[in-house]
C-alpha cells in the first residue's frame, strides 16, 4: 500500500501519520520527490483504515500494490535510486564500466589488467576469488587470497573493487570490499541475501539462470527488507533452447525493469554470450536499451586464462567497446560521470 501526500504538507501531520502507521507494525518507507511524497507501507496492510487515511487533510490518495516486492518497486520511490560507488554513479543519467578478470589469478595479472581497463574507461574492478563451477574439478578461485589480491589491485590503482560472495562464513572477508556480488547460481540462496543484506553494503545483484524477473526482484527485495539500499541489477543472460550462445541476452528486461522498479540495471554481455566477438554488439544493444552500465570480463591473456578466456576481451578490446558506446550514450540521454 502507498499512501500519496499533498505538495503542500504539514509536517506535524505527516509525522502524527508515519507515527500511527509504525503502531500498527508496520514498515514505512518514505520517498520525498519533487512534485510528491510517498510513504510506503511494508507487512500487513488489512489492518490499515483505508477510509480514515483518506479523510485526512494532508493524503491526496491511497493506492494498493499488487506486486509482491514493495521496496523495490518504484511505486514506492517514483525516482531512480543512485548508487554512488566511490564518486561513481549509477542510475539516473549516469553510466559506469565495470571490467576485469573472471578470477585473479596472480598479484601481476590483476594489477596489469587493473590499469588497462582503468586507462580504458572502466571505473570498477572486478575479479572472482570465490568461483562457483559446474564442474568440481574445474579452478575454484584463489578465494581469501584472491580477496588479497583485489586490495591490493584497488591500492595500487584506487579503483573500488566488486567480487561474488560464496557463503555466509566468508562475510568477514568483504569488510573491505566496496561492492558485494551475488552471483546467478546464489539469487535464491535467501539466508545468504538476508546476511548480505544486514551487513548494509552496495550489492551487486545478477540475474539467476531460469527465474523471472519478478523472482529477480523479489531477491532484491530480500535485501532491501534486511536494510540495504543500494543494489545494482545485473542481467546476464538467461538458460534458454539455444545453443550457439552461452546463455541468451534479455534486452527487453532492461525497459521492463526501467518502469518496474527504481533500481539501476546494468548488463553482463560476457556470460550472456560467452563469446568475446559477441560482447561488442551486445554492449552496444544494451546501452541502446538504457542500460545504466556494463560489466565485461577483460583478460591481458585469455587463451591462457584460468576461467572463461573464451568470453573474456583483451584490454585494447574493451578500450574499443568503450569507445564505441560513447557514440550511443548521448542519444539515450547517459553521462559518463
Amino acid at each position: 500500500m502507498i499512501i500519496v501526500i499533498k505538495k503542500q504538507k504539514d509536517e506535524k501531520q505527516l509525522n502524527n501519520l508515519l507515527d500511527w502507521i509504525k503502531d500498527l507494525g508496520l514498515g514505512v518507507h518514505l520517498s520525498e520527490g519533487d512534485n510528491s511524497t510517498i510513504v510506503g507501507l511494508v507487512g500487513d496492510t488489512s489492518k490499515v483504515d483505508i477510509d480514515l487515511v483518506r479523510s485526512l487533510d494532508i493524503v491526496e490518495g491511497v493506492r494498493r500494490i499488487q506486486e509482491p516486492y514493495k521496496n523495490a518497486n518504484r511505486k514506492f520511490h517514483p525516482d531512480d535510486t543512485i548508487v554512488n560507488i566511490n564518486g561513481h554513479k549509477f542510475g539516473g543519467k549516469y553510466f559506469q564500466y565495470i571490467a576485469g578478470p573472471c578470477s585473479v589469478e596472480s598479484e601481476k595479472q590483476i594489477i596489469e589488467v587493473a590499469q588497462a581497463v582503468k586507462e580504458a574507461g572502466a571505473t570498477v574492478l572486478r575479479g572472482g576469488a570465490f568461483k562457483p563451477r559446474t564442474s568440481p574439478y574445474a579452478f575454484q578461485g584463489l578465494r581469501d587470497a584472491g580477496i588479497e589480491l583485489l586490495l591490493k589491485a584497488k591500492h595500487e590503482t584506487g579503483m573500488p573493487i566488486v567480487t561474488e560472495i560464496m557463503s555466509v562464513r566468508s562475510l568477514d572477508l568483504f569488510k573491505d570490499v566496496d561492492i558485494i556480488q551475488i552471483g546467478a547460481r546464489n539469487m535464491q540462496n535467501f539466508e545468504l541475501l538476508k546476511e548480505v543484506g544486514r551487513a548494509k553494503k552496495p550489492v551487486l545483484l545478477k540475474r539467476g539462470l531460469a527465474n523471472t524477473i519478478e523472482e529477480w526482484l523479489m531477491s532484491a527485495e530480500y535485501l532491501m527488507s534486511e536494510g540495504t539500499t543500494d543494489i545494482i541489477l545485473c542481467e546476464r543472460g538467461i538458460r534458454t533452447f539455444e545453443p550457439y550462445t552461452r546463455n541468451t541476452l534479455d534486452l527487453s528486461a532492461i525497459p521492463l525493469l526501467k518502469e518496474l522498479t527504481h533500481l539501476p540495471i546494468i548488463v553482463d554481455p560476457s556470460h550472456a554470450s560467452g563469446l568475446s566477438r559477441l560482447v561488442k554488439p551486445l554492449s552496444l544493444a544494451s546501452v541502446g536499451a538504457g542500460a545504466d552500465g556494463l560489466i565485461i570480463e577483460v583478460h591481458n591473456d585469455p587463451p591462457h586464462a584460468l576461467c572463461d578466456g573464451a568470453q573474456s576481451l583483451r584490454p585494447e578490446q574493451f578500450a574499443d567497446v568503450v569507445q564505441a558506446a560513447s557514440v550511443v550514450l548521448p542519444l539515450v540521454n547517459k553521462v559518463r560521470d
